[in-house]
């Protein structure tokens, strides 16, 4: 038994990583990696079906995919019932003090395939483009493991990550800047906003900035994307304005989110409970090209440790 448990053990951080890519959500990833033990602890106790896992990783990556693939088919519903727009529960953590040392490779972010447009985009596939995707786009497996994990053929897996790939090419916001870049573009959006100056606010937006925010419901937020330079400066200032007024001593932080830069907005109710929103960023040529503003508290609760110790969060 202590064998079956370290062996599956050494694999989590790598379904966990597979899972959070796949659903947006850090705890119900950390559900479909606990589903994925359960089906293998069975599957051993049948030793036919024992005999046949010959390579470990590809036999729980698949049964991972497989549960994520439910879990998406069913959040589709329960998302087409959220009040407002939708989008992913943020990976935060403090910033160390060599992210912006030199770095030779002039790397965009950390990791690309968890960047927070990336997992907006990934928001519109179909459940099964999206696990192909992943799967292939992410962590290499190749089509016949996809094809098992979907219950389809090699050439239908290959046409669904094809499209599920011309999707993510379209519809991403373009994000290249690279960390010191990006800390460059934040601390001109930090300053003007804290001095009003709504000109120097709109020349760090790209034209065709979009601005998307999840407030779940709790909080008045735009129900639909806000486009546009101005139409955003203009929101982002009623927006601060509208900060709980209830609260004391709001602190703004760069810190890391999904493996890019962004805004963590810190602060205290009267009553002692914390208040916490992440504001995140695509960043192109010097302009935030897209900007997600994460407020929901049912998804900000896990930020509340995840932003000052998070180990092992973003998995690889």
């Amino acid at each position: 038994m202590q064998d079956l448990v370290t062996d599956f053990e050494a694999e989590r951080d790598h379904l966990t990583a597979v899972a959070y890519r796949m659903l947006g959500s850090r705890a119900e990833a950390e559900d479909a990696v606990q589903e994925a033990w359960l089906r293998y602890s069975a599957a051993l106790a049948d030793p036919a079906v024992r005999a046949e896992i010959r390579d470990l990783r590809g036999w729980l990556t698949t049964a991972t995919a497989r549960i994520c693939l439910d879990v998406l088919r069913s959040a589709r519903v329960r998302r087409e019932a959220y009040p407002g727009q939708w989008l992913p529960e943020p990976l935060v953590s403090r910033i160390a003090s060599s992210t912006f040392g030199p770095d030779p490779a002039d790397r965009v972010v950390r990791d690309d395939e968890i960047g927070m447009a990336l997992m907006v985009v990934l928001e519109r596939l179909t459940p099964e483009q999206r696990v192909a995707f992943v799967l292939h786009e992410a962590f290499k497996v190749p089509f016949d493991g996809i094809a098992a994990a979907l219950g389809t053929t090699v050439p239908a897996a290959r046409q669904l990550a094809s499209r599920a790939r011309r999707a993510v090419n379209d519809g991403a916001p373009r994000h290249r800047a690279t960390l010191a870049e990006q800390r460059r573009v934040l601390e001109a959006f930090v300053d003007a906003t804290e001095t009003g100056d709504i000109q120097a606010l709109v020349a760090v937006l790209a034209p065709d900035v979009v601005f998307i925010g999840d407030s779940g419901g709790h909080f008045p937020a735009a129900r639909k994307p806000i486009e546009g330079a101005v139409q955003v400066a203009r929101f982002v200032f009623g927006l601060l304005r509208r900060m709980p007024t209830e609260t004391t001593g709001v602190r703004t932080e760069i810190v890391e989110v999904n493996g890019g830069l962004g805004l963590l907005f810190d602060a205290v109710y009267q009553d002692g409970r914390p208040f916490r929103s992440v504001l995140s960023f695509a960043v192109d040529d010097g302009r935030i090209t897209a900007a997600f503003n994460q407020l929901n508290p049912e998804k900000m609760a896990r930020v509340l440790h995840t932003a000052d110790d998070a180990p092992g969060w973003p998995p690889r």
